[in-house]
């Protein structure tokens, strides 16, 4: 039988900056939290990893946020879901 092809999928369009600058502050949280609480010396490596979590997300913002202004602009034109299953 020929059936017909279904369209060709959009990619989302999301909010990478603000998904990012989240889990950025969620780990600045936890280290203001481990700072207050202050661990044992054998887990102090909690640090350094909510540390290590901060940068990458400043890095990631950095990196994102550079992606897009060389992105070239995108039709704005809305796309329509597909609601039936071909």
């Amino acid at each position: 039988m020929n059936q017909p092809h279904p369209p060709e999928l959009q990619p989302l369009r999301t909010n990478d900056t603000l998904t990012i600058l989240v889990g950025t502050v969620l780990w600045a949280v936890a280290l203001i939290v481990l700072l207050v609480v202050q661990p044992d010396p054998g887990q102090r490596w909690w640090i350094w990893t909510c540390v290590s979590g901060i940068c990458g997300g400043l890095f990631g913002m950095w990196f994102v946020r550079r992606r897009d202004r060389r992105r070239p602009p995108s039709s704005e034109e809305p796309i329509e879901p597909t609601t039936a299953i071909l």
